[in-house]
């Protein structure tokens, strides 16, 4: 009996001392070791990768963001928003609509809309056979919001086509929250940012190059164009 009560004794304390040690190298040397080694060499990315206007943070350079004008009413959650059109626009962050998890609180979830770029229409309008088509409704959302972007960037002197319009204008990305643009969508945005902000349209479009990241490594992925950036450039540029 007293060797069974000393054996189990002497088991409970190595547990204790295995705990406690574990406890201290994964629990703490290990997350400041790593802490240390991202704050040292990685800082920028390790706090979030962080953009700062006028010395103040004012968003993150891997997340979204919209530019929208102020609602009439705050508090009304119901008021659309409508985009401030003298900013360049984002992809669209839709993503998941409203919050089917929780209807009691206001939440904001991420998603794709899982809609093609095209679904089968030609030169911007829906085929009349349905047959041609992968579901027309699909079909029908994609042509409105080609014709939104073509209605919202099309100024005197000016006129983008269905065709001119990327796919990034009228769909999200998997996540919802991409913060980057083409310089496709980025390009047929010039002339409307220029008219409204009343600028030439060569210095937009050189703030359009100036802002736009090449391939990684030169081979890797698309040019892409941070919109967060290019706007903070644009506001910088109206405000000399």
């Amino acid at each position: 009996m007293n060797n069974s009560f000393g054996n189990a004794g002497r088991l409970i304390i190595a547990g204790l001392r295995a705990l406690l040690v574990l406890t201290v190298v994964t629990g703490v040397i290990y997350p400041l070791a790593v802490t240390g080694v991202a704050q040292a060499l990685f800082n920028d990315k390790a706090n979030g990768s962080e953009i700062k206007s006028n010395g103040k943070v004012v968003g993150s350079e891997l997340i979204g963001q919209t530019y929208n004008l102020p609602k009439k009413d705050p508090n009304d959650a119901e008021e659309a928003a409508v985009a401030d059109l003298k900013f360049f626009q984002p992809r669209p962050s839709n993503g998941l609509g409203s919050n089917s998890v929780n209807t009691q609180y206001s939440l904001i979830l991420s998603g794709a809309t899982n809609r093609s770029g095209d679904n089968g229409a030609v030169d911007g309008e829906c085929p009349t056979d349905p047959k041609k088509m992968v579901d027309p409704s699909l079909c029908k959302w994609v042509v409105d919001a080609k014709d939104a972007v073509v209605k919202d960037n099309s100024v005197d002197g000016y006129k983008v086509k269905p065709s001119d319009v990327p796919a990034d204008a009228i769909t999200s990305s998997a996540s919802g929250l991409d913060p980057d643009i083409s310089p496709e969508y980025a390009d047929i945005q010039v002339h409307r940012v220029a008219k409204l902000n009343g600028l030439d349209v060569k210095q937009v479009q050189k703030l359009v190059d100036e802002n736009t990241d090449g391939r990684i490594l030169g081979f890797m992925g698309e040019p892409t164009v941070n919109v967060l950036k290019l706007n903070i450039a644009l506001r910088e540029l109206t405000q000399r």
